[in-house]
Parts: structure tokens; C-alpha cells; sequence
């Protein structure tokens, strides 16, 4: 899942968490008293990109949602290999006979009398139409290839046929009907091949796999459910432009939307119906807060109760009266910077859009000179020293450290000015280094992390050769997802935050032509491809080892993100 506020460009880390706690007396002033104790206020950077399930997949978006939907199933509080049962009255297992033919029959039934904050009533029909839905809309750069993976064998909803012709699309469409159906008070889920269970209940634990009120969504302007002109139902409700949820609440969580301000904060309020109780908070605000200064003053003066720190900024919080810094947490996630093969010829960041030293031509990066000199031009051990206080690993590939598979010996990029000159003479057949160019290179408002790295990496590129001109510019969240999604940006610093443990769901989206950052930056690798398919296709452990061992040699020799 990409992330707002994960970790940076070119590095794992290990995050820092800050909480408000009690503080022996004897030692610090006395705790003054809670300014809202029934209001969790929140200051942090960005805004969610929607508030839709099927179409959200960053960490601002997922914060919301989880809060006012509820999935089938959930994990255990910190276990990832453990689960509770939400809307589903069980979780299935073999052992209790919900996981039947060789894993590929799963089946939920579906817990009664879980109401609405739309006021209705979630039944095996919503279940089966949100997930339907999910899969109609699956729009470009969302987070549906994981739910499409397992039930029809593919990534995309155009790799089962074309949707455009009237007897493929209505295969397609009973493809999609089949997949997922309604039996009594279960809901069962037909897989196309097998899959790991594990992580298939992972799957089914995140953001996407939401359960959605129909008659709700219907009345936003959502596909009706309708399964008789799959033609027309593809092209209306298909990668749409803005989903229909955009700004609607039709879930059962917890908490229901009160309010979005934009760029200002999202007010959330209690739900009293709850079906496992009412919260204890009568209300959650979650601001949008960029500047540190301004987010730190509010938390020391007790009017947030939660912030984003800035690894940078930690120490400016540790020794505070009543706070208490909790540190090496680890978290499974990444980060890189990735290069855009093809670029919108529109962009507006690409200057002339040619070689003339005013600018880039949309295939600029597809020069593997011109990535490795990039690669070369970062500092990495500055990088972790200064903004990351330590605090993070160089990493040589997309899987983290700790994830099987991962490989500490594999050969990666070093900051060597020395060969980042050498391959720019290179690019090009010499013309990058004779006429020289210039982009604009993007990071989100507030995330000091990458509009460090983005400079950091301008400062060390421009000192090679003064024709070299890098603008680095900050943009709002939602701006630049929008902006990565349609190939506009020359190169983007983001990160992943997992979407279940496991290699797979790093080398996916990093490698695969068809995955999340992939198909952003327009890379295609069919032997890739290929060898990624294979991996989650329950081989040995020693298959899979050769399998994402050979995707990270191969990431380092192309270079499609370092």
C-alpha cells in the first residue's frame, strides 16, 4: 500500500512512535488535564485520496476507512497470522469445514442484525456486492489485482477478455458473478486456483475487502447490481475517472463520517449502534497539519493527542513533561525512488519535453545509463545518518529485510559520483551529458523525508555538470498520487507499507508490469513477470528462493528503482 508518511527513498526503516503517558510526579510537573477527553485529534500530513474501498490504496485513505467499515474478518490486534471474526461469525478453516476442496471453496457466514450508519441492515448480499463491485470497478493503480489474483487467476479485469464486445463482456461479467455468491447465510468465495490461505485471509482483513451497505452505495450512484448489459455496466462503472464513494460513508464501523474539510481535517463521530458496542471516543478529527513546528506545539500544549514525527524531529520531543518516546518499532515497509519509462508527453513537469537542456523526453529514464547515474548519485549513508538519525538500513532490492527470501549478499547501488559522471556521458549516446536536461521532481507537502532525499539528489546530480537542473517541487497527497497514477511525474519517491507478509506482495508491485509502481512507470520485464507468477503458486520453499532471489538480481541490473 503506498504510503504518506511511511519510509523514505532507498531505505527500510525502523519508525519511531510518540505517546502521551503518565509520568511519576516526583519527576515532572503534574499532568495537566485533558483538554477533549472524549475527542481523539489527530495532526498529521496529507489528506485521504478517497474514502471509496474498492478505489483507496494509501495509507491517509486506509486510516479513514478503517475506522467506518468493517471487513469480514480482522487480524488479532499485532498477530498477522491470527484472526477475529467482524461480519463473518467465523473465520474459516479446514479444520472447522469453511475450507473445502484443497482450499478452493472458502466459505463465511454471515453474522445477523450488524446495522448500517445508513440504517440498514448488512446481510450475504452486501458481501457478495461489494467484492463484485470491487472487481467492476478495479480501476488503474488500485489495490483489486489482490482480490482478482486469487478468485479468477489474473491481476486486471481486462485480462479475462475484452469488456468492450458484448459476448466476452458477459462471460467476463460471469466470471466475476461466479466468483463470489450468496448461499443462505453464507457467503462463498470460489477460488481459481491454489492459493496460500494465510495470506488469502490476510487479503480479506484490509481496506479493500470492506463490506459496503448495496442500497447505500446504489443511491450515491454506484453499479445497481445489475448482471444483464455487461457491456454497459463495464463502460459506466469501470476504472472510473472519481468513484462514486468519493465522500460517502455507507459502512458499519465503528465511527461514522461526520465531516470532510478539505485540506483542513476529517471529523469522525461515534456510532452508537455498533454491533460490538459503542466507542469509547465520542469523536476522531483528524487534521491536516504540514508544518512541524505547528504539529509539535499542538501536541506539547495537550490540543493533539496523536502526531506525525519526523524521524529528524524526535529528538525535539524526547525529555518533554508527560511524553514518552518509544523507539525501534519495526515496521514492514519500503521505500525508492522509481523512474518513469514512458511519461505523459503532457506532462507539465518535463519541461520542453526533449533533449535540449530545457527539459526530457518522455522515454528519458527508458536509458538504463541514465538510471544507474542516477542511482549512483545518492548518498545513502548521509541520508540514514542525517534525516533518519540511524535509524534505517540500505536495502538491495524490494523485499525488506526480515521477509524470507530476502538477500543481504545481493550486489546493490552506492553513492559514486565517480561512475554517476560515467554513465551520464553514456546516456544518450553523450547528448544528455553535452546538451544536458532538466524535470521537476515532486514530493508530497509535508514528508521532510523525500523532499530531503529529492534535494539531496539534485545537489549531488547538478554539481556533476552545470547544464544538469533539477526543480523539486511540493504538491498536496492527492496531487501526487493522481500524478504517479497517470505516468506525469519523471521520477517519485514513495513508499510500501505491506499489504500481507510476504515477498510477493514486495516484488509485485516493484516488478511486475501489471503491479502498483510497475505499471505507473510504464516497466515491462515478460521473463519478470513470468518468475513472479510462479512465486505465489505454492512452489517449494527452494522454487521460491531461486524465484525472488533472481527478481532481486534482476532489479539491480535494470535499475527500475533504487
Amino acid at each position: 500500500m503506498p504510503g504518506t508518511t511511511i519510509t523514505q527513498t532507498l531505505v527500510q526503516t525502523m519508525t519511531y512512535t510518540t505517546a502521551v503517558t503518565t509520568s511519576p510526579t516526583t519527576t515532572t510537573p503534574e499532568k495537566p488535564p485533558i483538554k477533549n477527553p472524549d475527542t481523539m485529534i489527530v495532526a498529521t500530513i496529507g489528506e485521504p485520496e478517497t474514502l471509496d474501498p474498492a478505489w483507496a490504496y494509501d495509507t491517509a485513505s486506509g486510516e479513514v476507512i478503517f475506522n467506518i467499515y468493517n471487513t469480514l474478518i480482522f487480524f488479532d490486534r499485532e498477530h498477522l497470522d491470527k484472526f477475529v471474526p467482524m461480519i463473518a461469525e467465523k473465520v474459516p478453516s479446514v479444520e472447522n469445514g469453511l475450507v473445502k476442496d484443497n482450499g478452493l471453496t472458502i466459505i463465511f457466514p454471515i453474522r445477523k442484525g450488524i446495522k448500517t450508519h445508513a440504517g440498514g441492515e448488512i446481510t450475504p448480499e452486501d458481501v457478495e456486492y461489494s467484492f463484485e463491485r470491487a472487481m467492476i470497478q478495479d480501476r488503474d493503480g488500485g489495490p483489486i489485482w489482490m482480490l482478482f489474483e486469487p478468485l479468477l487467476g489474473v491481476d486486471t479485469l481486462t485480462e479475462l477478455g475484452n469488456i468492450s464486445d458484448p459476448t466476452e463482456a458477459a462471460k467476463v461479467g460471469k466470471m466475476i458473478d461466479d466468483a463470489v455468491e450468496v448461499q443462505g447465510d453464507n457467503v462463498v468465495f470460489h477460488l481459481a486456483k491454489p492459493f496460500p490461505l494465510m495470506t488469502f485471509l490476510q487479503i480479506w482483513s484490509q481496506t479493500w475487502a470492506s463490506i459496503i451497505d448495496k442500497e447505500c452505495a446504489v443511491e450515491h450512484g454506484a453499479w445497481p447490481g445489475n448482471k444483464d448489459n455487461w457491456v454497459d455496466v463495464f463502460k459506466k462503472y469501470h476504472n472510473p475517472e472519481t468513484p462514486e464513494l468519493q465522500e460517502v460513508d455507507c459502512g458499519s464501523g465503528p465511527f461514522m463520517l461526520e465531516k470532510w474539510e478539505h485540506g483542513k481535517q476529517v471529523s469522525l463521530v461515534r456510532f452508537d449502534d455498533y454491533f460490538q458496542g459503542p466507542a469509547k471516543l465520542k469523536r476522531a478529527i483528524i487534521k491536516k497539519v504540514d508544518e512541524w513546528s505547528t504539529r509539535k506545539l499542538m501536541f506539547l500544549r495537550g490540543d493533539a493527542d496523536m502526531v506525525y514525527v519526523p524521524m529528524q524531529y524526535v529528538e525535539e520531543l524526547e525529555g518533554a513533561p508527560h511524553i514518552r518516546v518509544y523507539k525501534d518499532l519495526p515496521q514492514l515497509s519500503n521505500a525508492a525512488l522509481f523512474f518513469t519509462f514512458e511519461i505523459d508527453p503532457e506532462s507539465p513537469y518535463i519541461g520542453s519535453g526533449k533533449l535540449d537542456g530545457n527539459g526530457i523526453p518522455p522515454d528519458f529514464f527508458s536509458d538504463i545509463n541514465v538510471r544507474k547515474a542516477f542511482a549512483y548519485s545518492f548518498d545513502w549513508d548521509t541520508y540514514i545518518k542525517d534525516v533518519w538519525r540511524g535509524e534505517a538500513l540500505h536495502i538491495p532490492g524490494p523485499i525488506p529485510e526480515g521477509l524470507p527470501y530476502f538477500n543481504p549478499d545481493q550486489e546493490t547501488y552506492n553513492f559514486n559520483l565517480t561512475k554517476a559522471e560515467e554513465y551520464f556521458k553514456k546516456a544518450w549516446g553523450g547528448k544528455v551529458w553535452e546538451k544536458g536536461f532538466y524535470f521537476e521532481l515532486l514530493y508530497n507537502i509535508g514528508n521532510v523525508q523525500r523532499k530531503a532525499a529529492a534535494e539531496m539528489l539534485k545537489e549531488n546530480i547538478e554539481s556533476l555538470n552545470p547544464k544538469f537542473k533539477i526543480y523539486v517541487r511540493g504538491v498536496e497527497w492527492p496531487t501526487y498520487l493522481r500524478a504517479m497514477v497517470k505516468a506525469q511525474l519523471p521520477a517519485f519517491i514513495i513508499g510500501w507499507l505491506a499489504d500481507f507478509p510476504d515477498p510477493h506482495n514486495f516484488v509485485f508491485p516493484y516488478m511486475h508490469s501489471k503491479g502498483t509502481f510497475a505499471a505507473w512507470q510504464h516497466y515491462k520485464n515478460p521473463h519478470v513477470d513470468e518468475l513472479i507468477e510462479k512465486g505465489i503458486r505454492r512452489p517449494t520453499p527452494k522454487e521460491r528462493g531461486r524465484i525472488y532471489y533472481g527478481s532481486q538480481r534482476i532489479n539491480f541490473e535494470n535499475g527500475p528503482s533504487v
